[in-house]
């Protein structure tokens, strides 16, 4: 079972991506990765792609997403993540209409759990 670790561009690590499935450093299912290296959430909407420099990237401009696709049909389980990951490689420079997603728009990636917590207020 490979992992693979995803990074910010500042280098911090963000994510692991094991048989496909994106966890967040907690163990929180997060999302999937295609074939295609194509970003998905929990909820099945497109969230960016998987840069060669493991970051999620993803436009600034959201309207010409990608229609919704079907998550898996299992959830996988909670994971048991490391302490920590590798140093992070060094990163490219990003364009002004792509955005790193976990350092700009880490909504798009939440764990399915998160909109059934009760109201705070």
């Amino acid at each position: 079972m490979p992992q693979i670790p995803i990074y910010t561009t500042r280098g911090d690590w963000a994510a692991m991506i094991v048989d496909q499935n994106l966890y967040d450093v907690q163990g929180e299912w997060i999302g999937w990765v295609d074939d295609e290296h194509r970003v998905f959430s929990v909820r099945g909407e497109y969230v960016g792609w998987l840069s060669k420099d493991f970051r999620v990237l993803g436009r600034r401009d959201t309207t010409l997403l990608m229609p919704r696709q079907t998550p898996p049909a299992t959830p996988p389980p909670r994971l048991r993540m490391p302490t920590s990951a590798p140093l992070a490689p060094l990163m490219a420079e990003l364009t002004f209409d792509t955005i790193d997603v976990f350092e700009e728009a880490p909504h798009r990636l939440e764990p399915m759990d998160l909109d059934q917590l009760p109201d705070l207020d």
